[in-house]
């Protein structure tokens, strides 16, 4: 039960970060918008609660003397593919506050950028995070408030990585490899395969006003 807990929690926090970049592409877009600056804090702010969940679990199992040399060594390449998660998850706050320190909300059209991507991008995150018909109020200081709280997250963020180094000293060159190199990518060509987090995330038939392009992260 722990291997499989542990497998749906890590799971559920790829998809997240999977769902959080997929909307910091669109800062600065022609679809950036209110909406678009909420469902990223509200997004991140999930996937943070999932890495904490993520940590904990992870850490008590991995010291643990009591548990056998198998499920240690399942354990310790779970905890390698959470680390590579908030490595990724760091990145893109990190983007994300850059875009939106460049690109703030009141300003002219012409200075947007086309990223490929237009609509609503509201279906995408309320899947990912598993909330429907969200409404936000309006916040006309959303800029400067939120670039602040994300400034904070980033930081929480990079600590929460460093006390993971010293508490759980697992080397990622010495954890083996349960698929054969490019798998990932073989199964994500499959059309039939849906288990793939970021193709899970963004199956969702648009709108027939929105034009949403789908990337495979790897």
């Amino acid at each position: 039960m722990g291997k499989e807990e542990c497998k749906t929690m890590l799971d559920a926090l790829n998809k997240v970060t999977a769902c959080y970049r997929h909307l910091v592409i669109a800062l600065g877009s022609t679809s950036d918008s209110q909406n678009l600056r909420e469902e990223l804090k509200r997004t991140r702010k999930k996937a943070q609660e999932l890495a904490v969940a993520n940590r904990t679990k992870l850490t008590a199992l991995l010291k643990d003397k009591t548990i056998s040399k198998e499920d240690r060594s399942e354990y310790e390449r779970l905890w390698v593919l959470f680390s590579s998660s908030m490595e990724l998850l760091e990145v893109d706050m990190k983007r994300s506050l850059e875009l939106g320190q460049n690109f703030p909300l009141k300003v002219p059209t012409r200075h947007l950028i086309q990223t490929g991507m237009t609509g609503s991008t509201t279906t995408v995150a309320a899947r990912a995070i598993s909330v429907q018909n969200i409404k936000y109020e309006a916040d006309s200081n959303i800029d400067t408030v939120d670039l602040g709280d994300l400034q904070a997250e980033i930081s929480q963020v990079s600590q929460m990585m460093e006390e993971m180094e010293m508490k759980v000293q697992v080397a990622p060159w010495a954890v083996e490899a349960k698929q054969e190199a490019g798998a990932e990518l073989k199964s994500s060509m499959s059309v039939g395969n849906s288990s793939v987090g970021v193709i899970s995330i963004c199956e969702e038939e648009p709108k027939e006003h929105e034009t949403i392009t789908f990337i495979i992260f790897t």
